[in-house]
């Protein structure tokens, strides 16, 4: 299936978290593109209005249950697809680790994740329609490939495709397709500053991962659910 796929997505609804960012810019100009009417929740100040079918709100914190709810209960419109790029990198050894590291990972990858996915289904139910809907978590390399020194990255986005896993399977029967993207290091300028001197030949194209996750909320998608993408 080629990224052309989402452009059946004309109308249709899709919040994409971390849309603000280097990956989440490209995501969201690529929904856009496709005729989707874009939410971005965002936890400072929005940005300027850009594309007329995307609408940024401020103050969200997605790590607060009541926020979360809050930002899906007030879409005001039925909910199709949600993506989810909103995490954090943190890289330490074992012995450096504090518990709050740990926690920290874990609240900005895998409970933003958890709590997204979770009101996007109560959403997507809500419509009453039995057609369905599109989820796609960004997990990483590191939870499928373990690397030295990314024990609490590598644990909160290992979680993160358990739970992409399972909620494949529970919510099969109901037509929402749950599937993750597990891509390497990613090549966006915060990246390139905090690695100068890196081989940049196998970095991630935010440009290709946004065409892979655009294909993943396609409602010609098919059968295909619960699986964790490399993207390398």
């Amino acid at each position: 299936m080629s990224a052309a796929s989402g452009s059946n997505l004309q109308g249709r609804l899709v919040v994409v978290t971390g849309g603000a960012g280097a990956l989440g810019g490209a995501v969201v100009a690529a929904f856009a593109r496709a005729g989707a009417v874009v939410h971005v929740p965002v936890h400072g100040k929005p940005p300027e209005p850009g594309e007329p079918a995307v609408t940024y709100t401020g103050g969200v914190n997605l790590t607060e249950e009541a926020a979360v709810e809050a930002f899906y209960a007030g879409l005001g419109a039925p909910l199709w697809g949600s993506v989810h790029l909103a995490g954090g990198f943190a890289m330490s050894p074992i012995a450096e680790i504090k518990l709050a590291d740990l926690r920290g990972q874990l609240d900005l990858n895998l409970v933003t994740t958890f709590l997204c996915c979770r009101e996007a289904v109560r959403r997507m139910r809500a419509r009453g329609d039995g057609a369905g809907g599109r989820i796609v978590n960004v997990a990483a390399r590191t939870a499928l490939r373990p690397e030295a020194g990314k024990i609490a990255y590598g644990v909160a986005k290992a979680g993160v495709v358990s739970l992409t896993a399972a909620l494949g399977e529970e919510l099969r029967p109901e037509g929402i397709a749950v599937n993750a993207v597990a891509p390497g290091t990613i090549d966006t300028p915060a990246n390139r500053a905090a690695m100068p001197g890196a081989d940049r030949s196998g970095w991630v194209k935010p440009e290709a991962l946004a065409a892979l996750i655009l294909t993943l909320t396609s409602p010609d998608l098919g059968a295909a659910t619960g699986a964790a993408i490399p993207a390398f």
